[in-house]
């Protein structure tokens, strides 16, 4: 089908340009490759990664506009009997080769449906392997303000929706410190498309100034072979959640996407070891202790 807002993918291309540009010269070393796709569906998209960096190991920032026939399976989970469907985005996932510097990650997107629905969706959260207090506080205090320059209760509810999406039930602790997560924005008689459309703008156009500023931080960070180790064991709790749990990348299998695509968020390399319980009063068991919801990370 096609977009009543053709502006939505234009601003979205742009920014994958931009925040690529921004990660290259922070990172000083990596540069991204691209990689063009077509789905047979219907659309297509760019697909951006780097390799190798100084400070990111693998990274990837998409952008995909697809659209077509929809599937049964996301009929069945949206609730709809809308015949054709419209999504579009940017998504992007980076891991570091520092331990102390965090996983992001981040999505921003528009869906529209041919019997007129239309939302947003998308935010930012962070996943320390390391949680430094005062980098979280930070991060939070951050996505406050882009949050508050379009509505006050944004933050607030985000955030507590960002806790309890990025949770892994199976292991009993969040994904990371969470950040803000949104969903299902829709236009309605107090909201517009252009009140959420500049909102999703604000959240897209903080991202790079946010991460390569914790870069900057944290790439000259020391680190142990145990910190090392720790950091890989946090990279399979980042796949589990990313394979078992996500629904970004239920929605691309579902929809017949780019396989490679969709699973560009997963680490380099990761592990698993048999009950790992990190010593007391380390970095490790810190960070363990905090990986729970609805954390008050502004008032730390």
């Amino acid at each position: 089908m096609e977009t009543k807002h053709p502006e939505v993918a234009n601003w979205f291309k742009d920014l994958q340009d931009a925040i690529c540009d921004a990660l290259e010269l922070a990172d000083r070393k990596g540069t991204f490759q691209e990689d063009r796709w077509d789905r047979p569906g219907g659309g297509g998209g760019r697909t951006r990664v780097m390799k190798e960096g100084f400070v990111i190991e693998k990274g990837g920032v998409n952008f995909s506009e697809v659209y077509g026939r929809t599937p049964e399976s996301v009929k069945e989970s949206m609730q709809t009997q809308e015949e054709e469907f419209y999504a579009t985005g940017v998504s992007i996932v980076l891991h570091p080769h520092n331990p102390w510097v965090p996983i992001i990650h981040m999505n921003v997107r528009m869906f529209e449906m041919s019997g007129g629905t239309l939302w947003f969706g998308g935010g930012i959260d962070l996943t320390p392997h390391l949680i430094i207090p005062e980098d979280a506080a930070w991060f939070h205090a951050e996505l406050k303000k882009a949050c508050d320059l379009h509505e006050a209760s944004y933050y607030p509810t985000f955030k507590k929706w960002a806790d309890d999406y990025f949770y892994i039930p199976h292991r009993k602790e969040t994904r990371g410190i969470g950040g803000i997560f949104f969903d299902y924005l829709k236009p309605e008689k107090d909201k517009t498309f252009e009140d959420f459309w500049a909102f999703v703008q604000e959240i897209g156009s903080s991202f790079a100034p946010i991460y390569t500023e914790l870069m900057k931080r944290n790439r000259h960070h020391d680190f142990s072979e145990e910190d090392k180790e720790w950091q890989l064991l946090r990279r399979g709790r980042y796949a589990e959640f990313n394979l078992v749990w996500d629904r970004g990348t239920k929605f691309g299998l579902q929809t017949d996407g780019r396989i490679e695509s969709i699973l560009m968020s997963m680490p380099p390399l990761a592990e698993w070891q048999y009950n790992h319980q990190p010593a007391e009063n380390t970095p490790a068991h810190f960070t363990l202790q905090h990986l729970v919801k609805d954390f008050d990370w502004l008032s730390y």
